[in-house]
């Protein structure tokens, strides 16, 4: 795939985020999770991250590892199944469960400690000029997770469709080409759905492309996504 530069994007989120992101999507809980399920959608995530090329910590491919394995094992019946000297429970979930639901207590604890500190500086917050003007009620953020997800789900409408998504070797598509082509979209300054970003695709290639320059639009503060709802339409702006 022709690039004039490689895209980096800096993921601040870690493997257990993207687990918690999956188990909140699905809308299970969490001592309810799946490991087939789970285990296969983490997956999907390494593919898409992958076909992107984007740089991740090693932590990810090791969770991916461990997420295997607690899949086999979780396959086999518990009396052929191999010893673990550290394992108190049957059910290889267990250890998974227990380290999600002490790092969504930071993470709780965290987010909770951030909005106290908001509250704070807003204590002598200088009043508005004019009671008609209210402030607008803040979008929610969209994280990478949110991003890979509707690029995914791209991918799938286009297939399930029956579009050819194979590599066109006579297409030259670049970042910066791609870049200007959104930049244009957006000019308006109308806010642009992520499914329109990608209405006239012809392949693969070009979805990897445009979605690359999406990001790199991001990263450079040029653009900004946001979900309306919860796990909604992704919605691009300008900054």
């Amino acid at each position: 795939m022709p690039q004039e530069y490689k895209v980096k994007l800096e993921v601040f989120e870690g493997p257990l985020d993207l687990l918690l992101y999956l188990i909140k999507k699905d809308e299970v809980d969490i001592y309810d999770i799946s490991l087939e399920r789970i285990t296969a959608q983490y997956l999907e995530f390494m593919d898409a991250f992958k076909v992107l090329d984007l740089e991740l910590a090693g932590e990810f491919v090791v969770m991916a590892a461990n997420l295997i394995y607690l899949k086999s094992r979780a396959l086999l019946p518990a009396s052929v199944q191999p010893p673990d000297e550290e394992a108190e429970e049957e059910d290889p979930r267990w250890d998974l469960i227990r380290q999600l639901v002490e790092y969504k207590k930071f993470k709780d604890a965290a987010a909770q400690l951030s909005r106290r500190e908001v509250e704070q500086s807003n204590l002598f917050a200088r009043m508005a000029d004019s009671p008609e003007t209210a402030p607008e009620r803040p979008l929610g953020d969209v994280s990478v997770f949110d991003l890979i997800n509707a690029f995914n789900n791209v991918l799938k409408r286009l297939a399930s469709k029956g579009e050819d998504l194979r590599e066109i070797f006579e297409e030259n598509y670049t970042v910066s080409d791609k870049i200007d082509f959104i930049m244009k979209m957006t000019a308006s300054g109308v806010p642009l759905k992520f499914t329109e970003l990608f209405a006239s695709v012809a392949s693969r290639t070009e979805i990897v492309v445009t979605f690359l320059a999406l990001l790199e639009l991001i990263r450079l503060k040029q653009l900004k996504a946001v979900q309306p709802e919860t796990f909604g339409e992704i919605e691009l702006r300008r900054a």
